[in-house]
């Protein structure tokens, strides 16, 4: 396996990518890309039941990963496990060789495939960092000893367009006195708005690795402005996007551009390819090129 995902990242500017897992027991296409794109990014996350949507174990997908040289960085969330379930998953994927834990609280129930399903919440995701950080200083929740205990690099995710922004700084911060040491942000789409945010998350003193979206068709478009995203797309990205004679195109060109804008300015770019994990190799080839062209 290449440099660490943590290595990377304390090195200089990285570039991690997110692959959800199958909801299948087979992924050919997955794991072809997988292993097209583990030389040009220093992590794939692996998504816990995103959006509250049914799919493979992300513990079990990113050990799958691990197997084709990838290093994965797992997503657990607070939603469908209690404590005890908490604390054994993480022995699990330490001794499954998993390395990176990326800690959310986890979409409500209600919003995915399982409506029906019982949220947990037993802990929130600020008490989960403080649990798996424990872990990696050889204590678990009680505050027993562990001889023999995981080390863990511990991440979460932030949303800089959360209004009232002090708010959302004001958990950031909990979060880093919690044990988070990288954080993944929400999608962004200009330049003026990521040094904002940099210049008021500054004192945390933790990594950002700034999210990346490629937008694949104005029908796409439409739905992140009106269901998903706090602050709309740019009016200049949405119309290259319009006039594009190949949107999906274009919308790589446009996320490859904004990745070698920021290389200078973050310690990484987080890529989301939401329905588009097949473009990944592409858009880390017009990223590499150095212009999106």
């Amino acid at each position: 396996m290449a440099k660490s995902f943590r290595d990377s990242l304390e090195a200089g500017f990285t570039i991690t990518a997110e692959i959800p897992p199958p909801k299948s027991v087979s992924f050919p296409k997955s794991i072809e890309v997988a292993k097209k794109v583990a030389g040009k990014v220093a992590g794939l996350n692996v998504t816990d039941n995103q959006r509250g949507m049914m799919r493979m174990s992300s513990m079990a997908f990113s050990h799958i990963l691990l197997g084709v040289g990838c290093d994965p960085v797992w997503q657990i969330c607070c939603r469908d496990r209690n404590r005890l379930a908490l604390q054994s998953d993480l022995l699990g994927a330490s001794a499954l060789g998993i390395k990176n834990v990326c800690v959310m609280t986890g979409d409500y129930p209600t919003l995915g495939d399982n409506p029906g399903a019982k949220a947990v919440y037993d802990l929130d995701a600020v008490q989960l960092m403080k649990l798996t950080d424990g872990f990696s200083n050889g204590k678990d929740i009680r505050g027993g000893v562990m001889k023999n205990h995981p080390d863990f690099f511990v991440g979460g995710v932030v949303n800089p367009f959360y209004e009232p922004i002090e708010l959302e700084l004001l958990k950031l911060q909990k979060k880093v006195n919690a044990g988070a040491k990288f954080f993944q942000t929400q999608p962004f789409f200009d330049i003026e708005s990521v040094d904002t945010f940099l210049e008021q998350a500054k004192p945390s003193g933790a990594k950002m690795l700034i999210g990346v979206t490629p937008i694949k068709s104005m029908k796409m478009l439409k739905f992140l402005n009106e269901n998903v995203l706090t602050k709309p797309i740019p009016d200049g990205v949405s119309k290259r996007i319009e006039f594009a004679s190949d949107q999906m195109m274009e919308g790589l060109k446009i996320s490859a551009e904004f990745i070698n804008g920021i290389r200078d300015r973050v310690d990484g770019a987080h890529i989301m390819p939401i329905n588009q994990v097949a473009s990944l190799p592409l858009l880390l080839d017009m990223v590499e090129e150095g212009n999106g062209a």
